[in-house]
């Protein structure tokens, strides 16, 4: 570690403790916790996203889609039946040649993610629906005629 940088780690390590020092010497019998109370910690968790979004298909199903996008579209994890970062990066290679999405590559099957898949189930799959980015129940349904 470079001097600076552990003079200045030190350096916020005292302020905390006073900090906390300061925090707890102040505290009156009034602020107390009783003995009797139960403490709980929270602890910070990084935030993680969803790691599958198979929008109402079956494993079988999803299976069938992680098989085409196997075949055409780059897909090469396995074929597992959820639908996750991977097959969703393959899923929006395909909705990007053909369908109109225009946003990032990055397996996150948000608004514009579907939008374009609206847009691919209206053409074939019998959905009526807007093409509003919501993944309802039309969505859903032609998702599973499109897995079919």
């Amino acid at each position: 570690m470079r001097p600076n940088a552990l003079g200045r780690t030190i350096a916020g390590l005292v302020a905390v403790a006073g900090l906390a020092a300061g925090s707890v010497a102040t505290a009156g019998i009034s602020y107390a916790a009783p003995a009797s109370t139960a403490r709980t910690t929270a602890l910070a968790q990084p935030a993680v996203a969803a790691t599958t979004q198979n929008f109402g298909l079956t494993t079988a199903e999803a299976k069938n889609v992680q098989e085409f996008l196997a075949d055409y579209w780059g897909y090469t994890d396995g074929i597992d039946g959820q639908l996750g970062t991977n097959s969703w990066k393959a899923f929006q290679r395909c909705l990007a040649q053909y369908w109109g999405y225009t946003g990032a590559i990055d397996g996150d099957p948000g608004t514009n993610t579907i939008k374009a898949l609206q847009r691919l189930l209206a053409s074939d799959y019998g959905y009526t629906g807007a093409i509003d980015g919501i993944a309802g129940a039309g969505t859903r349904a032609a998702f599973k005629r499109f897995a079919g």
